[in-house]
């Protein structure tokens, strides 16, 4: 007698969105101008260690009234919150009637620098969106790219029968190459890092931390 095959649904999954932001032939120019003429000393982040190869700026850069930047922050807001509201069950008028708090910075990964692994803290989501990005390198294919990693299952028995599992069920880290005017979007507890970019040029990265809120929490100051 044939056994009835089993039902397998995924659960636990875990989103992750790919976002391309309009307006990014006009944005972008002005933006790597930008970025490159303030990697100074007065925008360096106070906490982040000196490193020739990466520079991390101050996480004030939705603040700046530059006429860029805040194009870049109306884009990026409205494409994080696209990508959230698809995820959730609200329907759209309970969704805008929620508040967002953001909080942004822009990175320089030059050759051979990279941005080491982190989640973002006291946030619910984390973007990351490609200013600039060198094409990819034959030499070394993980060049710069966003991992993220599969660390929910760190404490599974690994055997014969559970370390080739098949998609969706696969435990391999998961890896986005940066792409000039796209965006990712992922929760902010995952750990995650850019890799060393093994290329001759430089990667600018704009990376925001947001949280939504309704009700009282709309009344909390920011960060």
């Amino acid at each position: 007698m044939t056994p009835a095959p089993p039902t397998i649904v995924p659960i636990f999954a875990t989103p992750f969105a790919v976002v391309p932001l309009a307006g990014q032939a006009d944005l972008n120019p002005a933006l790597t101008a930008l970025f490159l003429s303030r990697a100074t000393d007065e925008y360096r982040d106070p906490h982040s260690a000196r490193d020739a190869l990466y520079f991390r700026s101050r996480e004030d850069l939705f603040e700046w009234p530059h006429e860029a930047v805040q194009g870049l922050r109306q884009e990026m807001l409205g494409g994080i919150c696209a990508a959230v509201m698809a995820v959730n069950r609200y329907t759209e008028a309970e969704f805008d009637a929620l508040g967002v708090q953001a909080r942004a910075r822009f990175a320089i990964v030059r050759p051979n620098g990279s941005i080491p692994a982190a989640t973002a803290p006291l946030a619910s989501w984390y973007a990351f969106y490609c200013v600039a990005a060198p094409p990819p390198t034959v030499a070394r294919v993980d060049s710069g790219v966003l991992r993220l990693y599969a660390i929910r299952d760190a404490s599974m028995f690994l055997d014969a029968a559970s370390y080739r599992l098949r998609e969706p069920f696969a435990r391999e880290h998961h890896v986005w190459r940066p792409v000039a005017g796209e965006m990712a979007v992922f929760p902010a507890s995952i750990l995650h890092e850019v890799a060393l970019n093994r290329t001759e040029a430089s990667m600018l990265l704009v990376s925001a931390r947001a949280r939504f809120s309704h009700g009282a929490e709309a009344q909390l100051a920011p960060w």
